[in-house]
């Protein structure tokens, strides 16, 4: 592929949305290096082609484990309310076993899975916590 000082990048290449997240953010702020780097070049020692392709490489590889954690967050977010929904109805005690009830709803948090109770406390579902059939 051949790039010259008469290339132009299509309109809107190099915007970002406020949506965008920091990982988009850093690919736009990759491909403008990138497209620096290949302008200011000096003429007589161009680029070697492995090493572009190996930048390239790297970049999309980056690229694919922050795309392929996203997936993995939100599977383990629909196997968490999965298990969410096995817990409701069923009695609770704390890991500190001060707190037992029965469990009303659950709610997702950024921490784990949070049981509220019929009376209204939550506890926390973690280590230590144990779920019986409600008697």
């Amino acid at each position: 592929m051949t790039v010259d000082m008469t290339t132009t990048i299509p309109a809107g290449a190099n915007q970002t949305t406020k949506s965008t997240s920091k990982t988009a953010v850093d690919y736009q702020s990759f491909l403008k290096l990138l497209i620096a780097e290949m302008k200011n070049q000096d003429p007589t020692k161009p680029m070697d082609s492995t090493a572009y392709v190996a930048q390239l490489a790297t970049f999309s590889q980056v690229e694919q484990s922050v795309q392929s954690n996203t997936k993995l967050d939100q599977i383990m977010q629909s196997s968490a309310l999965s298990q969410a929904d096995a817990i409701i109805g069923r009695s609770i005690t704390s890991a500190d076993g001060k707190t037992t009830g029965i469990v009303a709803s659950v709610t997702l948090a950024g921490s784990g899975l949070i049981a509220v109770l019929q009376d209204g406390t939550q506890v926390a579902v973690g280590a230590g916590v144990s779920i019986k059939p409600a008697s």
